[in-house]
């Protein structure tokens, strides 16, 4: 994996819009957060959310992000056109509802290939629960397993990437970490279906992110990666390393090692505390490239491999620490 696509959260560039657009009445045009994007040295590709992003043809937008150098490296399904999807997109009680679910998701399939991508990640949050007795869980499921079978069955050639997360806005979410999605994958049986890690998800679905991959690449595939940071109890949307720095090293260490070669997106939430998106996002750039560096420092040295044959704890932190900190003088 080398660190050559690098994308990142459009929204994040809503932030501080007096600074960027003193005269702004409301809010930013999709156009204009790209263009303010665009100005972040190193990022190369912006993900767009269906359909919150798309308001002209998806193929003269993208020529667009091009003109100010940006990529589409892909869609992201988004359920709040309508007020009932709060109650379910693909596991909604009414039957129409969950039709129309199923089908803005193939307008928004649709809508990524004519942008030039083949990337759509679904993040079914409002696909859950919330009370006991609330709902069956076993036609919940299978309303799950059909919905995802139909839109991923739609394009054969766009990769359908399930992005979990253990809740919210649903109390429970019926993707909630890595193995349940990974049965669903399993159940529905189709090639272009695949996995989003999204770190902080990771983190407070109580799992280790470097393992996640591992089973993900085991038994199905990485279509994206996620970085951000958090205290392991929200979806904080932290800048990269903040807080899980070695966690964040030995995950590129590990997607490095299974092959992955999409880009890193950051979603990270600097809108969140008026923070400066461009410098946040460079600087989030800067943190991954000095972690790849680490990481290749890491696979070239041989006492590594052999703690972790090991699984020697104290030897493989000390090597690791070497790493990021240098030789105890």
């Amino acid at each position: 994996m080398t660190a050559s696509r690098f994308a990142t959260r459009l929204n994040s560039f809503a932030s501080r819009p007096q600074a960027e657009w003193p005269d702004l009445v409301g809010k930013p045009s999709m156009l204009q957060m790209a263009a303010r994007a665009a100005k972040v040295a190193g990022l190369t590709d912006l993900d767009l959310n269906f359909p919150d992003h798309v308001d002209e043809k998806p193929a003269e937008m993208a020529r667009k992000l091009g003109d100010v150098g940006l990529s589409v490296n892909g869609f992201a399904m988004r359920y709040y056109s309508n007020p009932a999807f709060k109650l379910g997109a693909f596991t909604n009680p009414d039957i129409a509802v969950r039709r129309e679910a199923i089908d803005l998701t193939k307008a928004g399939i649709d809508a990524a290939r004519e942008a030039g991508s083949n990337l759509m990640t679904l993040w079914l949050g409002q696909d859950g629960f919330d009370y006991a007795f609330q709902a069956d869980y076993a036609a919940l499921w299978q309303h799950e397993i059909d919905g995802i079978r139909e839109v991923a069955a739609h394009d054969p050639d766009c990769q359908i990437s399930l992005e979990y997360k253990p809740n919210e806005p649903r109390s429970y979410s019926l993707m909630p970490d890595a193995a349940t999605t990974l049965l669903a994958i399993r159940e529905i049986g189709l090639p272009n279906l695949g996995v989003t890690l999204d770190f902080a998800h990771v983190l407070y679905a109580d799992e280790q992110p470097a393992f996640a991959a591992a089973l993900v690449a085991r038994h199905s595939k990485l279509l994206g990666v996620h970085l951000n940071d958090g205290y392991a109890k929200r979806d904080d949307g932290l800048m990269v390393g903040a807080v899980h720095t070695l966690q964040t090293i030995e995950l590129l260490r590990q997607i490095r090692r299974d092959g992955y070669a999409g880009a890193i997106y950051f979603d990270t939430f600097p809108d969140m505390t008026g923070l400066d998106p461009v410098h946040e996002c460079e600087v989030n750039i800067a943190t991954v490239k000095r972690m790849l560096r680490v990481v290749e420092r890491l696979e070239k040295d041989n006492r590594l491999s052999t703690a972790v044959d090991r699984q020697d704890a104290v030897a493989s932190q000390a090597i690791i620490q070497e790493a990021m900190l240098g030789p105890d003088s």
